[in-house]
């Protein structure tokens, strides 16, 4: 899940804009035939700036290993069904780290 939203070019670019409080971002995306809209961005919570960090972390080439230990952590305080390491469906993650993510808008 987090591979794929890493290669969102979208999400990627919000999420940069996103880490600097009181922040107007501009989404134009002619790919999906989209008026382009202005969104005002608050100060992000710790889960976005935790998905922004990793995010960066993945599209760093010279970095070998990267462990998702501090956005995981985030979404385990959102969504406690996550802790302990057991099996979860992929889906029920990006819907708990989307959500969580929103409502810290």
């Amino acid at each position: 899940v987090v591979q794929n939203l890493s290669q969102t070019p979208v999400l990627r670019e919000l999420l940069k804009e996103a880490k600097m409080p009181d922040t107007t971002v501009k989404i134009d995306s002619p790919e999906l035939s989209m008026e382009p809209q202005l969104i005002k961005l608050d100060q992000p919570g710790p889960l976005t700036l935790a998905m922004y960090q990793f995010l960066t972390e993945m599209q760093e080439t010279k970095k070998g290993v990267v462990t998702p230990k501090e956005l995981f952590a985030q979404v385990c305080k959102k969504a406690i069904r996550f802790k302990g390491y057991q099996q979860q469906d992929s889906h029920e993650f990006l819907r708990y780290l989307l959500d969580g993510m929103k409502t810290e808008e």
